[in-house]
């Protein structure tokens, strides 16, 4: 997992985008970007997943406490 932020994360991802939105990169370059960038989208999912996961144990902790 990442060391980066969430938002640091998505900032990146969107660079990979902007990239493979260029008429500038091989088709070659283009598969490997987009591999990465499906593989930096789940690594986010699960981060997001588990802030999710955070937050809904603190509601419940609050709720019974």
């Amino acid at each position: 997992m990442s060391k980066n932020s969430i938002e640091e994360e998505l900032v990146g991802l969107e660079k990979m985008i902007r990239q493979l939105e260029s008429q500038e990169i091989s088709l070659e370059e283009s598969f490997q970007l987009y591999e990465q960038g499906m593989k930096l989208v789940r690594e986010i999912n699960t981060r997001i997943d588990a802030v999710e996961a955070q937050v809904l144990r603190i509601e419940t902790d609050r709720e019974d406490g």
